[in-house]
This record gives structure tokens, sequence and C-alpha cells, in this order.
């Protein structure tokens, strides 16, 4: 935090705009890295697979069904993520990178300074609504077994019969993810719009 506002001040002071975001996320892993270093008992160890006999022992076991479910929403959601960002940047007039050339700025700070605040202007909204779809789209984890808000439902409900206290449990669930995904990204969404004189 101390790294982020010193820069922001000191780009409100100069005028110029630094890589606020990268030297912040940079001095956190450098702390992290050192603080992991430095500690006696080391706070993440890592548990690497190993073979005992016939089996493998240690590591970190993921079910298929966890796989097929995230191998599925990621390719299914960066696909329609990749095609938003893509026409968002396209939407940018071609003068604008012309003029930045000019000026003799390179291709990082033409697409840094000009060209993304520009297009997240029109990325931001069909991206708010794919956020929202992979929130609803992850209930489709029932069709492969995998036990989420769903299906942790239904096994209450079988268990219990209690049917609209389940299904009034898994819809303020879901309204509340998409709530507070709506209200980040609309927050986002004023932060960046163009302020008019």
């Amino acid at each position: 935090m101390i790294v982020f506002f010193s820069l922001r001040v000191y780009s409100q002071r100069t005028g110029r705009a630094p890589l606020t975001l990268l030297w912040t996320v940079l001095t956190f892993i450098f702390i992290a890295f050192a603080g992991w270093i430095v500690l006696p008992e080391k706070p993440l160890m890592l548990d690497l697979p190993f073979v005992k006999g016939l089996n493998m022992s240690g590591g970190k076991i993921l079910s298929p069904e966890f796989l097929a479910l995230t191998s599925g929403l990621v390719l299914y959601t960066a696909a329609f993520i990749g095609e938003v960002v893509r026409a968002g940047i396209q939407s940018v007039p071609h003068g604008q990178v012309e003029a930045a050339r000019a000026l003799g700025l390179n291709g990082f700070q033409t697409l840094r300074l000009i060209v993304m605040p520009q297009a997240l202007r029109v990325i931001i909204p069909p991206l708010t609504s794919q956020y929202l779809n992979l929130i609803k789209n992850s209930s489709l984890a029932i069709a492969v077994g995998f036990p989420d808000v769903f299906y942790v439902s239904n096994t209450i409900l079988n268990q219990t019969g209690r049917a609209v206290e389940m299904i009034a449990l898994v819809m303020a669930t879901y309204l509340t993810f998409s709530l507070i995904t709506s209200v980040l990204m609309n927050w986002y969404n004023q932060r960046i719009k163009l302020v008019e004189r």
C-alpha cells in the first residue's frame, strides 16, 4: 500500500504515469519471498509427490470432476472474454495509435497510455456480463458430480424435505455473488468513464 500511494503521489506531482500496479505487485512478491526465507518456520511448504511402493504419496490430489469443471469453464469463458477484449481494442480508432507513434511513444506506452484507457470503456460492460455468466455457469458442476452449492442443496433437500428453504438459499447465494460482482464492476466502470468538462 505504501508503494502504491507513493507512486500515485509521484504521478500526480510530476505528471508522469509510472507502472503503479506492476511495482506494487513486484514489491509485495519481493517482501513475501524475503519473509519466507527469513522466517525460522516456513509458512508454506511444498508437498511434492513421490513414488512409494506401487502407489504415489504426497502432493495434492485433484478430482476428475473438479478438473472437468475447471477446464470446461475456463475454456468456454476465456473464448468469450478474449473476443470482448479484442473487440474493445479494435474499437479504438487507428488514428490514435498513429498519433501516439508520432509523439514518440513506443508500443507498450501506446498500449498502456492511449489504447487501453479508451478500450476499457468499451470492454467493461460486456465483461461484467461474462463474469455474471461464469458465476451462473458454475452451477453446471452438478452435471459432472462436483459438490457445488446446488449439489449440496439437493443433498440437504433429499434428507430434510424442505424444498422451499433450500431453493431460497441457493437463490440468495447466487444473487449475492451476482450483486457483489455487479457492484464491483459498476464501480470500476464509473471510475474509468470519460469525464466531460
